[in-house]
């Protein structure tokens, strides 16, 4: 019982020392709650953006499919375009096409109107192009500015420790280790963030060039079919030959 009274006494005389992350925001004030929720954010924001990014490109990816195997097998483009999702961006290309041929008579100049088509082609995939790319400039400058951000806080962390440590008198290691190792925690942050955001950054970028190739050898295709009035389509997979029935190995014997 004694020895407990003494023990009890010996805690509560001894100093607590606690470290760890929610001391390092308590001791930092407000700029590390600040900075801390601009990394937040950014996080946030870059796992929105990959993930709907994502489905996006993974929408258009699937109803490629539908393209290669339906689009073409109808008769003419409006009748394709109609087996088509309204929203599908594949199906924007076809009606913007559509709608030139409509305008196309009225250019006097055939290469006019070639250049016409094209054009109107051209702009249609740029929309499209556009429209994935949204989001990335954001994935780029949270890559690029995270880990400064997160220094920024190691900084002002370490700045505090040493004015604290300046204040008690003490350099022992003790004293420096605790503070100046929680101040180092933002910058452990920053990267966590970062990280992520240029990763996914490069990774969307490439689907989207995927998805670039597609859409201009797409284009062409529409091109070729209205400049021939429907008599070009692409080459569309069909299903392989069946294999000739194997001839015996003597051979079939000659007629007399």
């Amino acid at each position: 019982m004694i020895i407990q009274i003494l023990a009890a006494a010996a805690e509560g005389a001894a100093p607590k020392t606690q470290f760890g992350f929610l001391e390092a925001l308590q001791q930092g004030g407000l700029i590390a709650y600040s900075i801390f929720s601009v990394l937040v954010i950014m996080s946030v924001g870059s796992f929105y953006i990959l993930f709907t990014k994502w489905f996006e490109q993974q929408k258009i990816f699937n109803q490629y499919k539908t393209v290669r195997t339906t689009f073409w097998r109808a008769p003419n483009l409006k009748e394709g375009a109609a087996k088509l999702p309204k929203n599908s961006a594949w199906r924007q290309v076809v009606d913007d096409g559509l709608a030139a041929e409509d305008q196309h008579g009225k250019m006097t100049d055939s290469l006019e109107a070639h250049d016409w088509l094209h054009g109107t082609l051209a702009r249609s995939e740029a929309s499209i192009n556009s429209k994935l790319a949204g989001g990335l400039p954001f994935l780029a400058t949270v890559g690029a500015t995270a880990p400064f951000v997160g220094l920024l806080g190691t900084v002002i962390g370490i700045y505090r420790a040493l004015i604290a440590i300046g204040l008690a008198g003490s350099a022992s290691i003790d004293k420096v280790a605790g503070p100046v190792g929680e101040a180092l925690i933002m910058t452990a942050i920053g990267l966590l963030v970062a990280v992520p955001a240029v990763l996914a950054y490069n990774w969307l970028q490439s689907r989207n060039k995927r998805i670039a190739e597609m859409m201009s050898g797409f284009s062409t295709d529409i091109l070729a079919n209205i400049n021939s009035k429907g008599a070009v389509k692409p080459a569309i997979a069909s299903a392989p030959a069946k294999a000739a029935p194997a001839k015996p190995a003597g051979g079939v014997p000659p007629k007399n």
